[in-house]
């Protein structure tokens, strides 16, 4: 597969903002190799337990759940912050956390910047991810406006780099590898994620999956039980979207 994100399109990398395509949104409402199967933790609480899908997305909570929701959500995208700021933690409290509800999470990569970032947060693998999601979701209003700062000349040395030290290059100017080496990833393992073709590959093969099979034209967007759920894009019109699927 040819990657796409090169600097022939590093405009891309400097308009981080357009991410969702819903009318409206409710900002008050509240390695890559498939994973076997965990077993529920003492206490049953569904939400400590996550795991890599074949599809290279990070499920939390049951595998045998019910009701399997899916969501393809930008690092860099203000919505999918809203979302995770403001419903994420009821999605894990209510439903995942008992596990009647599974939460895949596919990062679906809108721009260079979006590639450097999620390499980054999936470095680490399985264990950390959603919480380092979190807070990369938490901090985005920190961390995005860096992009806008990277200078003209910056850019021309990025674009004169080898192509696997790029994104590498990227994530030093927006200050994206300081914040995660300060949550634990080493420099080495760094660079070596955000050089890694495996893994760049990886996230090109979720956007076509979420483009092509899906039918994925925003962030966030959900899907329940295998099927896009129209009209959600908050916690509130997610959790009669999963109640009604439950049953309830």
């Amino acid at each position: 597969m040819k990657t796409e994100f090169r600097w022939g399109v590093v405009a891309l990398a400097l308009a981080v903002a357009a991410c969702g395509k819903q009318e409206a949104t409710d900002t008050t409402a509240a390695g890559n190799a498939a994973a076997p199967a965990a077993s529920a933790p003492a206490g049953k609480d569904w939400s400590e337990v996550v795991s890599v899908t074949p599809e290279g997305g990070f499920r939390m909570g049951n595998p045998d759940a019910p009701v399997k929701l899916v969501e393809y959500a930008s690092l860099t995208c203000p919505h999918c912050a809203d979302f995770s700021i403001n419903g994420a933690p009821k999605l894990k409290d209510e439903f995942v956390r008992t596990g009647k509800v599974s939460w895949e999470f596919r990062t679906f990569v809108l721009n260079p910047v979006d590639m450097a970032v999620s390499l980054l947060a999936r470095c680490q693998g399985e264990g950390p991810f959603f919480k380092l999601v979190e807070q990369t979701y938490a901090e985005q209003k920190t961390w995005l406006p860096n992009i806008s700062k990277i200078t003209n000349d910056e850019i021309t040395r990025i674009q004169g780099l080898p192509e696997n030290q790029q994104f590498g290059a990227l994530a030093t100017s927006a200050g994206m590898d300081q914040f995660y080496r300060a949550r634990g990833l080493a420099k080495d393992k760094a660079d070596q994620c955000l050089a890694d073709k495996a893994g760049i590959d990886k996230l090109l093969a979720i956007r076509e999956h979420g483009t092509k099979i899906d039918n994925i034209t925003g962030t966030p967007a959900f899907m329940i039980n295998g099927k896009l759920a129209d009209g959600v894009y908050d916690i509130n019109t997610l959790s009669a979207a999963l109640n009604e699927a439950l049953g309830g």
